[in-house]
């Protein structure tokens, strides 16, 4: 139960970590958008101020900004609201400043099947307990079948006689095992609770390299959408904003493309929060289920 308890916590502790970390990274995303939205409400501006554009150019672009003042400040609010609640999972009054918190590094790679699957039934405390119950069935055996042999008995006492008076008191058995079938019986029995708990493990063993395979297969999952995010897309959807904003400065091209071309970044970026969430999350997963201490994230 106290093991419970402590897992409970810290799970509780983890989940309130991610939490704030990725409210913390998609309010730096939305500050970022505000930023860039901005920008196009002054390219609008300049564009019908040069007659170039009509006012529902700037009023569309000028909206946008409004959307993400609002959300900002609503994903402020968020983030005040995990960190009130990091710090009463760790114990700390709900007003503590937390620091800036470092997210999974997607360069890590994952450790190999067979370290997982020996850190996995190497460290897991059920395992550890099918193999004392596979112990504790063979002694049972082991009781049952010295049931065969016969049993000698000795007992010293105190005794009294109206002739004699107070004295001592002498007894000696000896327990011959006449009823074979009862034995049997109850050797069958104890070799059936036995078999019984070897399978128990076995069927124990088995679901723990189960969840292992699929723990380290979420982990593989996790990096290889964080890497295609942070390396590719991402860098694709920010490379396409400067020459869409500044062709439509310059008089060419619509808004729509702009705001278009800023909500598929925005997406992105949005997204790319989220991936490492996910692996931060995996990795403790994986290490959960390899009875591994420690963290990605600090």
């Amino acid at each position: 139960d106290a093991d419970r308890v402590v897992l409970d916590v810290e799970l509780d502790a983890a989940a309130a970590f991610f939490m704030l970390y990725e409210r913390r990274g998609m309010l730096r995303v939305t500050r970022e958008q505000l930023t860039l939205a901005r920008q196009l409400v002054s390219a609008a501006s300049a564009r019908h101020a040069s007659g170039q554009a009509g006012a529902s150019d700037v009023l569309r672009a000028e909206v946008e900004v409004a959307r993400l003042q609002a959300l900002a400040r609503s994903r402020a609010e968020e983030v005040q609201g995990a960190e009130a609640m990091l710090n009463a999972s760790i114990g700390r009054p709900a007003d503590t400043v937390v620091p800036r918190l470092e997210g999974p590094a997607g360069d890590r790679m994952p450790p190999p099947w067979a370290e997982v699957r020996e850190g996995a039934l190497r460290s897991r405390p059920e395992l550890m307990a099918g193999a004392a119950e596979i112990r504790r069935a063979e002694s049972e055996v082991e009781v049952m079948r010295s049931m065969y042999w016969p049993m000698g008995m000795i007992r010293v006492g105190s005794a009294s006689t109206m002739a004699e008076g107070p004295g001592a008191m002498l007894m000696v058995g000896v327990s011959l095992p006449i009823w074979r079938q009862r034995l049997r019986a109850g050797v069958s029995e104890a070799r059936a609770m036995q078999d019984m708990a070897r399978a128990d493990l076995e069927a124990m063993r088995r679901m723990v390299e189960g969840q292992a395979a699929q723990s380290l297969s979420q982990v593989r999952a996790a990096r290889e959408q964080l890497l295609g995010l942070r390396d590719d897309v991402v860098p694709r959807a920010q490379r396409t904003i400067e020459p869409t904003l500044a062709e439509y400065s310059s008089g060419r091209g619509s808004l729509l493309s702009v705001i278009e071309a800023a909500q598929a970044l925005w997406m992105a970026q949005a997204d790319l929060v989220m991936a490492e969430t996910g692996l931060a999350l995996a990795w403790v997963r994986l290490q959960r289920a390899t009875g591994s201490a420690g963290g990605e994230t600090r």
